[in-house]
């Protein structure tokens, strides 16, 4: 353990602010900021001064390697020992900024996500109802095609845009201080944010209930089966474009989550979230191979959603549904896992 993380960890253990230990020292607060970033280094006069306030000897408080002395030095290092990391208020600047930069190409992406069962529906609808001059097969190949394709875009979106901001995956991950200023320039930032913020979830949210309607309006009209699909689409189209604002809305209000260790990126979330972190990928893996395996097998699925839906004239129809209760599904899953493995750190904490 370095002089830094020295400083730092005894002046929390006494409860003094910088500005207080500053004062006690005869210095600026700026000074003693610096000394715990390790920016700079104290004079030999200030480390003695140090070592008599904080009741350590010097060759503690010199040497790199733990040797804990004073009362109560080793259960500060036991508490604070989860620290890895200090966080600048340059470096908090720069991730709020890549963050917002970043917020509307990976909604883009999620929306692709969303809309990718869109063409693969309404082409096998076309053709089934002859509305397309090519077999359905063909409709099917070809929308399978569109949506791998979709897919794969979206996922490279994904993964370039975590390029750029890859320095900062710490923040999800690991427990970190905040230099001087840090706290205060973030929470200013999330409240100028706040209104944008609450505008785009409620927007989202409407969209989606809205989303519905036409499909709800075709199916009390009794339309044909190429409305129906045409119902579907829409639906998966109202709910990709509030996916969008959640997400942008989402990410740029996590980055200031994240920065205060707040909410979904606390301590004990972070602890979780490793847990979890597998469950989201192996989930829309296996919804999207079950979904190309049976519309693929069209003979098989149309007989399959006949028993499972009744009277159902088109099982397109249901396949659209499917997709959205998928989406529904995910969320109450996790929520449910997440409550489980929340409940046993807690039950370890205790």
């Amino acid at each position: 353990m370095i002089l830094a993380e020295k400083v730092a960890l005894l002046r929390k253990k006494k409860g003094w602010s910088q500005e207080e230990l500053a004062e006690k020292l005869g210095i600026s607060r700026q000074s003693v900021s610096k000394w715990e970033s390790g920016a700079s280094i104290p004079d030999i006069d200030k480390i003695i001064m140090l070592s008599r306030l904080f009741q350590v000897s010097t060759d503690y408080l010199l040497k790199d390697e733990l040797e804990a002395e004073g009362d109560g030095v080793q259960e500060a290092v036991d508490q604070e020992e989860q620290v890895k990391r200090s966080v600048s208020l340059e470096d908090a600047n720069a991730f709020m900024e890549l963050t917002r930069k970043y917020a509307l190409p990976e909604a883009l992406a999620a929306a692709l996500f969303v809309l990718c069962p869109v063409p693969l529906i309404l082409l096998a609808g076309l053709a089934e109802t002859g509305r397309l001059a090519i077999t359905e097969e063909t409709a099917g190949g070809v929308g399978a095609g569109i949506l791998l394709v979709m897919v794969a875009i979206g996922v490279t979106v994904f993964i370039l845009c975590g390029r750029y901001t890859e320095p900062y995956d710490f923040l999800d991950k690991e427990v970190f201080t905040l230099q001087y200023g840090v706290e205060g320039i973030t929470r200013k930032n999330k409240e100028l944010f706040a209104g944008r913020f609450h505008t785009a979830i409620a927007v989202g949210v409407v969209l989606c209930v809205l989303g519905a309607v036409p499909l709800l309006l075709f199916a009390a009209m009794e339309a044909g089966d190429l409305l129906l699909i045409v119902g579907v689409a829409v639906l998966l189209l109202m709910v990709a474009i509030a996916v969008i604002l959640f997400v942008w809305a989402g990410s740029i209000q996590d980055s200031f989550h994240k920065l205060l260790q707040s909410g979904d990126f606390s301590p004990a979330r972070k602890a979780a979230s490793k847990k979890l972190g597998a469950f989201s990928g192996a989930y829309w893996c296996i919804v999207a191979a079950i979904f190309l395996v049976v519309f693929v097998d069209f003979k098989y699925s149309q007989n399959f959603f006949f028993d499972l839906f009744g009277n159902n004239k088109n099982p397109n129809i249901v396949f659209g549904m499917i997709w959205g209760v998928a989406g529904l599904l995910f969320a109450a899953i996790r929520i449910v896992l997440g409550s489980v493995v929340m409940g046993k750190s807690g039950n370890r904490t205790d």
